[in-house]
């Protein structure tokens, strides 16, 4: 039987973990003391708009890792992942990788940690968080985990991973084309963090305002140029279901980074917002209500880190 190992068991992995543990599959999950004392106590719960359930799991920690693994899914924040890479980068087994961030620099990262022929690509599409007593709370409906090979070493693990989501509790998608999925699901995200944070508002309240609606599509056309521009193209099967989101009217949907803005924790704005400029700017596209959004990130970010003492790193 295939082994996996989650690393960490917050909204992310903790809920695709506990899904396929459901399904009947092996999966252990690397975590923090702390956390593994209380997964321990309490096993692993998970609470959806329909449901509460929980699943006794397997824990290890950095240094105990016990026995060799054929996939790792890492879901940490962007700004996480060198330590992620820190914390698997001896794992026994030669493991492929299924990293499961937003936009495209992580890959390059681990390509060249692991070689490519290691690292598969995955999007996850979920709002989902860890609550303050340790449960995992699924916020909404959507809960679609999309994965893929990137070189032929990787076909059958993308296979094997197929098979295993016909008994998974979950929209699982396998893509003979995941570099594309995982444009599809940045140039909309980069669209709804740099909105909804910039006008520090919801989809439906933009929309309502006057020359919102306009403003979202400008934005998310630029994204697209961009897309377009890397070879990328957004089809219109993805156009119509990220419109149909960001000009819903009334929706009180907003982007995690602005929650996470709000709250005044860390935000991957860089790794969004900032690469999705830098890679506008390389085409010569003009992108002025997105950089807009990133200085204002990137300005809050700053000033959050100057209120704490915090150095930028």
């Amino acid at each position: 039987m295939m082994r996996i190992l989650m690393l960490g068991a917050g909204g992310i992995g903790g809920y695709f973990g506990a899904r396929w543990i459901q399904a009947g599959a092996d999966v252990g999950f690397l975590v923090r003391p702390a956390r593994q004392a209380r997964l321990r106590a309490e096993g692993l719960v998970v609470q959806t708009p329909r449901e509460r359930f929980s699943v006794p799991v397997t824990t290890y920690t950095r240094d105990h890792v016990d026995g060799e693994f054929d996939l790792i899914v890492l879901s940490p924040k962007a700004y996480d992942l060198d330590d992620a890479i820190a914390s698997v980068r001896d794992v026994a087994g030669r493991p492929l990788l299924l990293p499961l961030l937003n936009g495209l620099d992580h890959l390059d990262v681990l390509d060249r940690e692991f070689g490519r022929e290691r690292v598969m690509g995955g999007v996850a599409h979920i709002a989902a968080t860890l609550s303050e007593d340790g449960v995992v709370v699924q916020l909404g409906a959507l809960h679609r985990l999309t994965f893929g090979h990137r070189h032929p070493e990787q076909l059958d693990m993308a296979l094997a991973l197929e098979r295993l989501g016909r008994n998974a509790a979950f929209d699982s998608q396998r893509s003979d084309d995941i570099v594309q999925v995982l444009w599809d699901k940045w140039v909309f995200l980069a669209t709804l963090a740099g909105m909804t944070t910039l006008l520090r508002a919801a989809v439906g309240q933009i929309v309502a305002a006057p020359g919102g609606d306009r403003a979202s599509r400008e934005m998310y056309e630029t994204c697209c140029a961009v897309a377009a521009h890397h070879g990328h193209p957004i089809g219109q099967p993805a156009r119509d279901e990220a419109l149909a989101m960001l000009l819903a009217p009334g929706s009180p949907f907003t982007a995690s980074m602005l929650r996470d803005l709000q709250a005044g924790r860390r935000t991957e704005h860089e790794h969004i917002l900032g690469a999705m400029v830098r890679r506008a700017d390389a085409a010569g596209i003009a992108c002025p209500g997105l950089r807009l959004a990133y200085l204002a990130l990137a300005i809050a970010q700053a000033e959050g880190r100057a209120a704490t003492g915090q150095s930028a790193h």
